[in-house]
């Protein structure tokens, strides 16, 4: 097939560090090349991709104006190509669409990685009709909202990660620390993975990065720095791929406490491909991909967490690392992609 498919133009696909939806981006367009399928990739100039590139962007971004231009330079181009491709795939602005919506014989995909505005979704499905298929990253992102666009057709397929970067461990030390990666912002709760750690007795590691101003740099430095001693809680920082499957795979389980409603969490996905399970707090996408009793424990709070690190002896590691295999592998994410392009061409 010849597919075009959409980012945002701020971040490089793949990304140099942070970049959850790029990465995403990056493991499709290779898995799609590797099988034959001609793919044009609208992304950053820095972009290395194995698809046929169509740079753009208006740094710095942030203005209106700039994102108006990014959003007519994509708009220009899907134009341009609607009679060389099968189907185009967006992950970036559902606006920058418009000028192919109405072409209802041209196959059209958008994916949601973040909340999702529902009354561009509800124009867009009016002027596309059955030509346009939303995906979402899990099915708690727009499932109890979908009848703000009724007609909208939606389907759930997870973000994934490339397991063959991630070494999984068949078995960790009694004494193997807990690890809590992510941002160390109060939505990602990483005041709770202190608590839980405590209670539990066990060492805890944070990996992540810090905000360097506003709210989330106040709660680091009222709330995280002072309880980290360098011995039962360490921070060691923001940590690049190769340092991330190290932290994981040595580590008894990752600790995700969220306070808000995580999307999917990509680094759940990280951590089972180490063979590690996760202790989360249920909301979300959480009990649609952490298998409670399997590949992790779904929890409500602090205590519940506490005592599932205790249970963390009936988790088989190597059934953790199957589960990643199986359902969020990039061959299980390709496929998926893969299978729904099929099935709207």
């Amino acid at each position: 097939m010849r597919i075009a498919i959409t980012a945002d133009p701020y971040l490089p696909v793949p990304p140099r560090h942070y970049g959850g939806i790029e990465r995403v981006i990056d493991l499709l367009v290779r898995g799609l090349a590797a099988r034959g399928h001609d793919v044009t990739l609208f992304a950053h100039p820095e972009s290395d991709t194995t698809a046929s590139l169509r740079a753009y962007g208006a740094p710095p971004h942030m203005t209106s104006a700039a994102r108006l231009r990014e959003v007519a330079q994509v708009g220009t181009g899907l134009w341009r190509l609607r009679r060389q491709v099968d189907v185009v795939h967006s992950f970036g602005r559902l606006a920058a669409m418009l000028p192919i919506l109405p072409l209802r014989r041209l196959p059209k995909i958008q994916s949601y990685q973040r909340p999702v505005p529902w009354t561009g979704v509800r124009r867009a499905t009016q002027l596309a009709g059955d030509s346009l298929m939303f995906t979402g990253c899990s099915t708690s992102l727009y499932a109890s909202e979908r009848d703000r666009a009724a007609g909208s057709r939606w389907c759930t397929i997870f973000n994934g990660v490339d397991t063959s970067r991630y070494t999984a461990t068949a078995a960790v030390p009694p004494d193997a620390p807990l690890v809590f990666l992510g941002r160390l912002e109060r939505i990602k709760g990483p005041h709770h993975a202190i608590a839980i750690a405590r209670r539990a007795s066990r060492r805890l590691v944070l990996a992540g990065n810090v905000a360097v101003e506003g709210s989330d740099a106040r709660f680091y430095h009222e709330e995280i720095e002072p309880r980290v001693d360098g011995d039962h809680v360490r921070y060691i920082g923001p940590v690049d791929d190769e340092q991330k499957n190290a932290l994981l795979r040595e580590a008894a389980a990752l600790l995700m406490p969220i306070e808000w409603d995580e999307p999917f969490g990509i680094v759940m996905a990280e951590a089972f491909a180490c063979g590690t399970p996760v202790i989360a707090f249920s909301r979300g996408s959480v009990p649609e991909v952490v298998q409670h009793g399997r590949t992790g424990f779904c929890c409500t709070n602090v205590d519940e967490a506490a005592a599932a690190v205790q249970a963390l002896g009936t988790i088989d590691r190597a059934v953790v690392r199957a589960e990643c295999e199986r359902r969020f592998s990039h061959d299980a994410i390709v496929s998926a992609y893969e299978r729904l392009y099929e099935e709207l061409v």
